[in-house]
């Protein structure tokens, strides 16, 4: 196949789905991709959820597992509420409020139970009501848990790349887990490239001083110097740092602008605040402890203090100096205060329906991914009927990305009982 057919699709929803008049109305876009050769067919749907929180949907390119999807299936991507060409949230939308309190309400209307209303309307409106399979990677993947929570009628399968989520898990629970495998994960990059080791110490040394300056003006300090290592969960994260790296100096032994530039780029988060304001968001569940869960765990870890050498990178989590040092996420600070001090959550995903699930749902899940814990996932299937889960180091967090002419058929044919994996 050397091409596709697109449509789009707008929808309109309540930005609360639960008090449709309190914050009015916002657009949900999905874009429909279809093999050229085969639009006339009645093709099953595939439904893809984006992983995030606040990444928007991939856009359709030649190859990758897209190509093989639309060998069998119409797939529509949806960005999900808040991303891409739905309705975006950003400072204005939240500056816009009159209190922090209000604004965390709004911002807590973005999380997995919205994103599934939404995709139950288009799928209602655009749709005709067909059943459609989902695929959910990483984040996308608590999206389907969600799904079947509340309308497991609308789903014919689901396949899940990287993503179980922690059900029953807290926050805390989460980072307790994620951050030894993120130490494991800056011992690969020290393995694969020991100068980095004293390239890293001799940067952290330098922005200490405070007087180092990122091109958006905010000043660099060694706490987002180390936010560098959020990649480190995929397939060429080690090598991507390290290519990084390699220019990272100028000849006077100064951070170099372009590595200043790389860094204002990867560590700013502009094109996804969502990314950084739902983070630890996406996992409450009725009650909990206030506070920010990995900041917390951060503290009981001396090798990812910043003075502490060599320097250790840290993964995928929000920590409240983010929304002080990162110009897009100042005006978001005080929300994110009051979403962290909240004690009380809706429930996301029901136990009891999910136990007895006949959904057939099919899962890969990566030995070594720092982002979703390979014990807490297989924790999640052992409660969810209908389930097979396959575990392979074969790949990172990224699988589906790389490798997905592999993953997405064998995720089919666990779904369809043309293959099983080893009873857990």
């Amino acid at each position: 196949m050397t091409g596709f057919r697109v449509r789009e699709h707008r929808v309109e929803v309540p930005v609360d789905h639960a008090d449709p008049h309190r914050f009015g109305a916002l657009e949900v876009f999905a874009r429909e991709v279809v093999d050229p050769a085969r639009d006339a067919e009645d093709l099953p749907l595939l439904l893809f959820l984006q992983g995030g929180p606040g990444g928007m949907a991939p856009r359709p390119t030649n190859g990758g597992w897209l190509a093989t999807a639309l060998r069998t299936h119409r797939v529509v991507l949806l960005d999900q509420r808040g991303t891409g060409r739905s309705t975006r949230v950003d400072a204005a939308d939240v500056a816009a409020f009159d209190d922090p309190r209000t604004a965390a309400d709004y911002l807590a209307c973005f999380r997995a139970d919205a994103i599934v209303e939404d995709a139950e309307h288009l799928r209602r409106t655009v749709y005709g009501g067909r059943r459609w399979t989902t695929l959910g990677q990483s984040y996308g993947g608590f999206c389907t848990l969600t799904y079947l929570s509340r309308h497991p009628g609308a789903l014919d399968a689901c396949w899940v790349t990287g993503g179980l989520p922690p059900v029953g898990a807290t926050a805390a629970d989460v980072y307790a887990a994620t951050y030894p495998r993120q130490l494991a994960r800056n011992a690969a990059l020290h393995r694969a490239f020991p100068g980095d080791v004293e390239l890293l110490g001799r940067l952290a040394d330098r922005v200490a001083a405070g007087d180092v300056h990122l091109p958006t003006g905010d000043v660099l300090t060694v706490e987002r110097l180390q936010t560098l290592g959020m990649p480190l969960g995929m397939s060429t994260g080690v090598d991507d740092l390290h290519w990084l790296l390699d220019t990272a100096l100028d000849r006077r032994g100064e951070p170099a602008p372009g590595f200043l530039a790389q860094v204002a780029a990867r560590t700013g988060f502009d094109t996804n605040p969502l990314y950084l304001v739902l983070q630890e968001v996406i996992y409450h569940c009725g009650e909990r402890e206030p506070g920010w869960a990995a900041a917390a765990e951060h503290a009981r870890h001396a090798a990812f203090a910043p003075g502490a050498r060599p320097v250790q990178l840290t993964g995928e989590a929000a920590f409240p100096w983010m929304f002080e040092q990162v110009a897009a996420l100042r005006p978001f600070r005080a929300a994110a205060e009051e979403l962290a001090a909240r004690t009380s959550w809706p429930d996301l995903y029901d136990t009891d329906r999910l136990a007895a699930n006949e959904v057939p749902v099919a899962a890969v899940q990566y030995f070594d991914d720092p982002y979703v814990d390979l014990d807490l996932a297989l924790a999640t299937a052992s409660g969810l009927g209908s389930s097979q889960v396959w575990v392979t180091n074969e790949h990172l967090h990224d699988g589906l990305r790389v490798a997905g002419d592999v993953i997405l058929p064998r995720l089919a044919d666990l779904t369809a009982g043309r293959w099983s994996v080893t009873a857990r």
